[in-house]
């Protein structure tokens, strides 16, 4: 199965009394829906997968895959730093039929690249599931090597990887050493026109949260080769894209969500509010834009 286009890193709304707020989850899905979104991301990162217990995280797959009803394609980020765990995961994200499972390069146990090629390789034995491998060196401290990806091709449900390590001349090796044997998709927004120019097929997005119809649009005139206009898109769409990581995400984007009345709700701990000086240059960000 082929990733592309563009995808939202969906944020996981809250209640105020810290239960996940499901009608909120609702809300969004239709947003996205009715705004060119071609999949969403339950569980990334920007979804604070690490701040949500086990059985939430199976009530958010369950009611959201249900909910998407095939409308759109869906993805689960399944992924952690212990194998097995990992394997329930994305089970579990089959089981309730989600497109693809996103699965992180294990972080703070940092293994090297035989370990990278034994944890992805079983995952993708053990779930008959098309997987993205996460390459996010920034979060996790460590990334996979392009030779390690060229080994897992023989893996045919390993179909993609999100690229979020900002280095643009990874993601061409990538491509070079995987022989465009799989998708290589950007996972960073002020980076996905140029990634696009290179092979890659598209974004999983944090701004997209807030803009979708934008994101969307520019994702697809870089697809059909209409550079012009995703060009001016691109720029239109730097500065708020540069913004929503001054600060450690999703903070910027659910403040940003919050101040335009999507359901969002606070950061679970132990993230914090924005601090005042930042939520002021992302609102300033916001209204350069056009947003008021």
């Amino acid at each position: 199965m082929r990733l592309f286009g563009s995808w939202v890193a969906l944020i996981t709304p809250f209640n105020k009394d810290n239960t996940i707020d499901f009608e909120g989850i609702k809300k969004l899905i239709d947003f996205h829906i009715d705004n060119g979104t071609d999949g969403i991301l339950f569980l990334g990162t920007t979804g604070e997968n690490p701040a949500i217990d086990y059985n939430e995280k199976i009530k958010i797959i369950e009611y959201g895959i249900k909910y998407v009803n095939g409308r759109i394609k869906t993805m689960v980020g399944s992924g952690t730093n212990n194998t097995n765990q990992s394997i329930e995961m994305t089970e579990i994200a089959k089981s309730a039929g989600a497109d693809f499972a996103l699965v992180i390069t294990p972080y703070y146990n940092k293994p090297n690249q035989e370990g990278l090629y034994r944890h992805f390789s079983k995952v993708s034995d053990s779930v008959d599931i098309p997987i993205v491998i996460y390459n996010v060196p920034g979060r996790t401290g460590v990334k996979i090597f392009p030779d390690t990806l060229s080994r897992l091709t023989t893996k045919t449900n390993i179909v993609a990887v999100k690229e979020a390590s900002g280095d643009v001349d990874l993601a061409s090796e990538m491509i070079l050493k995987t022989e465009c044997k799989i998708d290589i998709i950007s996972g960073n927004d002020s980076l996905t026109i140029p990634l696009i120019s290179i092979g890659c097929t598209g974004v999983i997005s944090v701004i997209a949260n807030i803009i979708p119809a934008y994101v969307s649009k520019m994702v697809h005139y870089a697809l059909n080769s209409e550079w012009e206009k995703a060009k001016e898109l691109h720029y239109k769409l730097f500065l708020l894209s540069k913004v929503m990581f001054i600060e450690t995400n999703p903070i910027p984007v659910k403040t940003a969500a919050n101040i335009i009345k999507l359901p969002s709700g606070h950061l679970r701990l132990p993230l914090g509010p924005m601090s005042e000086e930042n939520k002021q240059k992302l609102i300033y960000a916001m209204n350069e834009f056009g947003i008021e």
